[in-house]
């Protein structure tokens, strides 16, 4: 008889290799062979410390401190960690388990009322084991796994995202303070004027209108001053946020007028952003795990096969538990659906329709990365033609103020004349601050959209 059970578990056991439903197979996403405006003629790696191209330590080390620090990052890394106990949750419902259990009862009811009272004491392991004849537990394993790597490529994209923004915020900050720089220089010298002003009209050698224009110019500058006040504080606080800290000042180092251009337009082909950018990727884990989930479902609509067995001590008079020889029992279960109205059926077409769902979600992942790619490029293309005019649009326009000013000392002109002058002066320097901030701020979108700067392999 044993031999026969035997041979049972060598079927049952080698039933359980099959697994329902399709293995997955990796989305086949035909991408184009170039992007339309990269310009470079070399591909370029940008699995690099990019940041560290703009060669600003106190950059680095802020960058430093957020991957450390930041909230968000140390909650991916928490739900990673419950993904991977996850995975090691599931895989144990393969195997069997095995219980202890000790128990003592007694009474005069076995079916029916009887004048004698029964004890009875027993202990015993059991062991339990549901056969995975079709895979059920391996495809919900299969997507715990799926579901930690979906979770690994979202936490390297929040950390991507994080250094992408400790750096914008950073350009952003370091812009508002050239800004108020540039509003204070300019306020200084409308101060110095304005007394000159002020003293030729109350010599009568000038009108009051020139003295007003004056005082309008002065107070425009002035205007300007808390503005970038405000605007530096909010990037502060911005800043100490992304490094998981509380609101408070932030050190910078290198000058925005010095801030350096990164040495060339990173590239790369388009099918390598398939493999780098982290959010496709995690779409393409996020779709292997629905893909075991309908090998699940497709599981639960067939029978389960239960093993039992226990071996173990019972007695009924506690003194004699040890010495009255051993108590088995072994059987087999056998549960499977018959009449539930369709409802595993459906739970099939769910968990495939959503598999579908989460395919198209992965294409549109692909498409919108494209997308962002093509902007990056485009948008450093077009500031770099913006920059170019702007830096002699600021030359002009600083250069005039001073000739204005000088012929306007020696009587040749209008005062109006230096008015104009001065604020096309004023405009331009913080026309040539912004436009540099955005920029450099374009590389940034740029890497970010090429998935560089992973911080591990």
């Amino acid at each position: 008889m044993s031999r026969y059970i035997y041979y049972i578990l060598i079927l049952l056991i080698g039933l359980s290799g099959c697994k329902m439903g399709s293995n997955f197979v990796k989305p086949n996403y035909q991408s184009p062979s170039s992007y339309r405006f990269d310009t470079s003629t070399t591909d370029t790696i940008v699995n690099i410390k990019w940041w560290n191209l703009f060669n600003d330590p106190i950059l680095d080390t802020l960058i430093k401190i957020a991957l450390d620090e930041n909230k968000d990052v140390l909650m991916a890394a928490a739900k990673i960690e419950a993904a991977r106990a996850k995975v090691g949750y599931n895989k144990a419902n393969i195997y069997p388990s095995l219980n202890i259990s000790a128990g003592v009862s007694g009474g005069n009811f076995t079916g029916a009322k009887s004048d004698k009272v029964t004890k009875n004491y027993n202990v015993y392991p059991e062991l339990v084991w549901e056969i995975d004849l079709w895979g059920k537990y391996r495809r919900l394993t299969e997507e715990a796994r799926a579901e930690l790597l979906a979770y690994e490529y979202n936490m390297r994209g929040i950390q991507m995202s994080l250094i992408s923004s400790v750096t914008t915020a950073y350009f952003n900050l370091l812009d508002n303070k050239s800004k108020l720089q540039i509003s204070k220089n300019t306020l200084a010298s409308r101060d110095s004027g304005l007394i000159i002003i002020q003293a030729k009209y109350d010599y009568g050698t000038i009108a009051e209108i020139d003295l007003n224009q004056a005082q309008v110019q002065r107070a425009i500058a002035a205007v300007s001053i808390p503005i970038y006040k405000r605007n530096i504080a909010n990037n502060e606080s911005e800043l100490c946020i992304l490094l998981g800290r509380n609101p408070d000042s932030i050190h910078t180092g290198i000058k925005l007028s010095d801030q350096q251009f990164p040495p060339e337009i990173p590239s790369g082909l388009p099918s390598q952003l398939l493999q780098r950018r982290p959010d496709i990727l995690q779409a393409e884990a996020e779709y292997m795990a629905q893909n075991a989930r309908v090998g699940a479902a497709i599981a639960m609509r067939f029978p389960t096969i239960s093993l039992t067995g226990l071996l173990g001590i019972a007695s009924n008079d506690l003194s004699t538990l040890t010495s009255g020889g051993m108590a088995w029992s072994a059987g087999a279960n056998l549960l499977g659906p018959i009449f539930q109205f369709g409802k595993n059926k459906r739970q099939v077409e769910i968990e495939r329709y959503n598999a579908k769902v989460t395919l198209l979600n992965y294409e549109n992942t692909v498409i919108q990365a494209f997308k962002e790619v093509e902007d990056a490029l485009i948008t450093i293309e077009t500031l770099n033609e913006e920059f170019t005019a702007q830096q002699f649009r600021f030359n002009a326009a600083v250069n005039a103020e001073k000739l204005s000013q000088h012929r306007y000392d020696k009587g040749v002109t209008s005062y109006l004349e230096v008015l104009d002058s001065q604020r096309q002066s004023f405009d331009a320097q913080l026309d040539y601050s912004q436009t540099r901030q955005e920029l450099l701020n374009a590389y940034v979108v740029l890497y970010k959209a090429l998935g560089g700067g992973w911080t591990s392999e």
